[in-house]
């Protein structure tokens, strides 16, 4: 119980959640078992859950699904003129490139991008917003923002940067690397 009492439910959190609930019983079950893991990716995996449910409102609001949100999102903060090569939009999004091509497929058949010739590689192509694109990922960022704003609403902003560098420390060894 040390490692429940010490570890997973400090003092100065007074409610217990399900990660909580959930390593109470994994302690019950299994003492000799290592579960300290759940109690950070546990808590990771619930609020991914949670945000990309709570998110998907804000998406189809604007007539989106998060895949497309995310493809014309990473073409608009890639600056004026909002073009990329399919490859590196894979690697943003964490795509394979099947998959990317599909999506870039449905994104252009609703005239919210074009794939048009690379001038700098002929066998390449370059992936651009359309106007259209560029007004509906205008129109839906607001509601998107709004939307996590709500979710980190617990925490103060000393925490969301303590927060997310732990995530940052976390992630540097595994996320993907772009070239």
């Amino acid at each position: 119980m040390y490692f429940y009492d010490k570890i997973i439910r400090p003092r100065r959190y007074a409610m217990e959640d399900q990660v909580d609930r959930d390593l109470a019983q994994w302690q019950t079950e299994c003492p000799e078992l290592d579960v300290s893991a759940i109690a950070v990716l546990g808590r990771v995996f619930r609020l991914a859950t949670v945000a990309m449910r709570n998110v998907d409102h804000s998406y189809r609001a604007n007539g989106l699904q998060q895949g497309e949100f995310d493809v014309l999102a990473t073409l608009y903060r890639a600056g004026s003129p909002y073009a990329l090569n399919p490859q590196r939009l894979a690697e943003a999004v964490l795509l394979s490139s099947g998959a990317m091509t599909n999506r870039l497929g449905r994104l252009q058949s609703a005239n919210l991008l074009t794939r048009r010739a690379n001038p700098s590689d002929r066998r390449g192509i370059i992936v651009s917003l359309t106007e259209e694109g560029l007004r509906v990922v205008k129109q839906a960022l607001p509601d998107y923002m709004a939307e996590l704003e709500r979710l980190l609403k617990p925490l103060p902003a000393t925490e969301r940067t303590q927060l997310a560098a732990l995530l940052k420390t976390l992630l540097i060894s595994h996320d993907v690397k772009a070239s």
